[in-house]
């Protein structure tokens, strides 16, 4: 059974930067998305970045060039770099990895943005 490990989540002021990290317990052989979501109190799970098998990233448009997604299928690992953070951006921070028959979740991290 694959466990997602996630770590980099906790408090920051605005403006400030956070750099979540997740990674597979072991590796997988057919890897197809590694991707961080985040969900809000009272609202739905959003997609925040992903990295496709190809390499290829996404990102939710709330993003807007803040953050950085790196890592992948080579690794396992996804790293997600935030820069400029915003009181909007404060929820728990959960890893997905996606292979072509099942999908993982991690336990998730908290990220929280206020002064």
């Amino acid at each position: 059974q694959v466990q997602l490990v996630e770590s980099g989540g906790g408090w920051v002021q605005p403006g400030g930067s956070l750099r979540l990290s997740c990674a597979a317990s072991q590796r997988v052989q057919d890897f197809n998305v590694m991707a961080w979501y985040r969900q809000a109190p009272g609202k739905q799970r959003e997609l925040v970045a992903q990295i496709y098998s190809s390499g290829v990233t996404t990102y939710g448009d709330f993003v807007k060039g803040r953050f950085t997604l790196s890592g992948g299928r080579a690794e396992n690992k996804v790293y997600l770099q935030m820069n400029s953070l915003k009181p909007e951006d404060s929820a728990i921070y959960y890893c997905k990895l996606h292979t072509a028959r099942i999908e993982y979740w991690g336990q998730g991290t908290q990220v929280t943005v206020s002064s």
